[in-house]
């Protein structure tokens, strides 16, 4: 079974967040959700309150798959606050990880030196905290092992892109299917 780690924080965006959780979970895959703040509570940027899993001291990160980062403005920056956050994705890039972030999220890879050389997105504006990658100003990018996305509107599809790449696109295809994904089932029409 492959384990991917969401980390939280105060003033990330939660359906960025809750959506890759729950498709992840959909596919098969073992997902923590990890606080990185005080508390296993967070307070997210439209004033909802969820509980990680898991406080980021109590978790042994060494059988990450995926290690992905939603966005939000004030929860991109307490992410990259946090000094074992840092540490952790700079060691996973190593190790070739996956690492996943939607919205400002790839702004704390790109802070990191990490995106240098790859193709990404993200949330129009943050382009410049990239340092060094190709802005695409696509929905979803993939390059190697860094998957990112643009802004919540993409979370479904890029939860699903993270789902094929650790089970196979025949398990997210599935997922697919049973979510009524519009590629499944026709486009909606409004009169």
């Amino acid at each position: 079974m492959h384990h991917a780690y969401i980390f939280m924080a105060d003033g990330m965006e939660e359906t960025e967040c809750l959506t890759i959780v729950d498709l992840l979970r959909r596919g098969g895959i073992d997902v923590t959700t990890v606080s990185v703040m005080k508390e296993k509570t967070v307070h997210s940027s439209h004033g909802v309150d969820i509980k990680a899993d898991k406080k980021f001291k109590k978790v042994d990160f060494s059988d990450a798959d995926l290690l992905f980062l939603p966005g939000g403005g004030l929860g991109v920056q307490n992410l990259y606050a946090h000094k074992g956050l840092r540490k952790l994705l700079k060691s996973a890039n190593l190790e070739k990880t996956y690492l996943g972030a939607v919205c400002a999220g790839p702004s704390v890879l790109g802070k990191l030196g990490i995106l240098k050389g790859y193709h990404v997105t993200c949330y129009p504006g943050f382009e410049d905290q990239l340092k060094g990658a190709d802005a695409t100003g696509e929905g979803i990018c993939v390059d190697r092992h860094i998957v990112t996305g643009i802004g919540l509107g993409y979370c479904v599809d890029l939860g699903l892109k993270l789902v094929a790449l650790l089970e196979g696109q025949a398990v997210s295809d599935k997922v697919k299917a049973k979510i009524q994904h519009p590629d499944c089932v026709g486009r909606i029409e409004i009169h």
